[in-house]
């Protein structure tokens, strides 16, 4: 599949372990850097690293904050659990998101965390949220893509019956900013998701920082998938999560010219916490401009 296009470059700020201003700091400095086009936050109730009981902020109502005091950058979830909210709900709070931002989301969704995380685990139980298998975590997925795209999109209410989500009269208004709706990113990397990704995703995200030759086959797995239900695999952006390291900025600068080399075309820079002053920037000159 032939690549051509310079890649987009974003930064991920996980909103754990970290204060509501320090985040809007940064996100305020990204805002105004061109080299980054998009901005991120993760989708956890509880913290997945550093102390247990630290604070973590809920990722859409922080991500509706962020997209009031901001302008240009693109911005979303990467991704939002689906186990955590009913598909209609959520497609009605990214449409707010999508309004307050002026038409910027990238609506980013997966199957939730994976059952053999013990501290992603245990938010479940702790927030009264079911953790189905993850057959039926990918099924759900599935279907609420579909419900979504249509709350997005349908000028008439329509009932849905489906396995795992059941709706009677569904009907969204407003619509979204952007037509026909956000683009889609769903992350994940086992290949019953890939058949969703397929499907449903305008990109796809991989977490990086592995083995360059799992990246190439599990791209080379979604073309298949592709080609199987006739759409075409370039239709999709392949993007990727990389962390950042502040002390060695030339690991990373490694690892994205490996993953632009695989065909990944969309950038993401895991800025880990605290954040220096004037992070943004610095990813920006360090990170960014040496790899464009």
């Amino acid at each position: 599949m032939p690549h051509t296009s310079a890649p987009r470059f974003g930064i991920m700020t996980a909103p754990s372990q970290v204060g509501y201003p320090d985040v809007l700091r940064v996100w305020r400095e990204a805002d105004a850097i061109p080299q980054i086009e998009h901005a991120w936050l993760f989708d956890h109730l509880m913290p997945i690293f550093g102390d247990p009981d630290g604070p973590v902020h809920e990722g859409w109502t922080l991500l509706s904050a962020l997209a009031a005091h901001t302008r240009r950058l693109r911005l979303g979830v990467l991704v939002t659990s689906n186990r955590f909210r009913p598909p209609a709900l959520l497609a009605k709070i990214a449409t707010t998101v999508d309004i307050v931002s002026g038409g910027r989301l990238d609506f980013g969704i997966g199957v939730g965390s994976r059952p053999g995380h013990p501290l992603a685990r245990r938010e479940y139980e702790a927030h009264g949220l079911p953790f189905h298998d993850s057959a039926h975590a990918v099924a759900s997925l599935a279907e609420a893509c579909t419900v979504i795209r249509r709350l997005w999109t349908a000028t008439e209410p329509f009932d849905f019956h489906g396995t795992h989500h059941q709706l009677s009269g569904a009907f969204g208004n407003p619509k979204p900013v952007q037509r026909p709706h956000p683009p889609i990113l769903i992350g994940g990397r086992s290949s019953a998701t890939l058949r969703v990704v397929a499907a449903h995703a305008d990109l796809w995200n991989i977490p990086g920082g592995g083995e360059i030759d799992d990246l190439l086959s599990r791209s080379a797995l979604l073309d298949r998938y592709c080609a199987e239900i006739g759409r075409d695999p370039a239709a999709i952006t392949r993007s990727i999560h990389l962390p950042v390291s502040y002390d060695r900025p030339g690991d990373t600068r490694h690892a994205i010219r490996e993953a632009v080399d695989a065909g990944f075309r969309h950038v993401v820079l895991g800025l880990p916490a605290p954040y220096p002053a004037k992070v943004a920037q610095w990813a920006a000159d360090e990170v960014i401009t040496p790899s464009l």
